[in-house]
């Protein structure tokens, strides 16, 4: 079965850093793209970073450039996403998930859940200000 499995949400006060992690299982994590998601109460999903299956390649979504840092070991089948400078803004329920096809695919400049075929349970992440 495929699994995704996200840990390392909690509560921060702004300014602080989490590090969540997504351990992928059932499928060949290596050629597929990988990307974070989120959905804060009341707000639609927001694509937040993505990473490509082999080459590296990475988009971060504006409001997180410079603060959060996307990476991936495909030895381990883990993601992980830094998560530094935390805002109240940043509070949200993250979600990982995989696309399969090499590329982070964009649409109008940013990610699009609907493009991913895996789904994580997700992890609270909450920022007090």
């Amino acid at each position: 079965d495929v699994q995704l499995q996200a840990s390392g949400g909690g509560l921060v006060q702004a300014g602080g850093s989490l590090k969540l992690t997504c351990a992928a299982s059932g499928f060949s994590f290596d050629d597929f793209a990988i990307g974070w998601f989120r959905q804060a109460p009341g707000k639609e999903r927001e694509g937040v970073s993505c990473i490509s299956a082999r080459n590296g390649s990475i988009y971060y979504t504006d409001s997180v450039k410079g603060r959060f840092t996307i990476s991936r070991d495909n030895a381990k089948n883990t993601l992980y996403l830094q998560m530094n400078s935390l805002k109240s803004e940043d509070t949200a329920v993250y979600y990982c998930a995989a696309m399969s096809g090499a590329v982070c695919y964009l649409r109008n400049s940013m990610l699009v859940g609907a493009y991913y075929d895996y789904w994580g349970q997700g992890t609270l992440v909450t920022v007090s200000s």
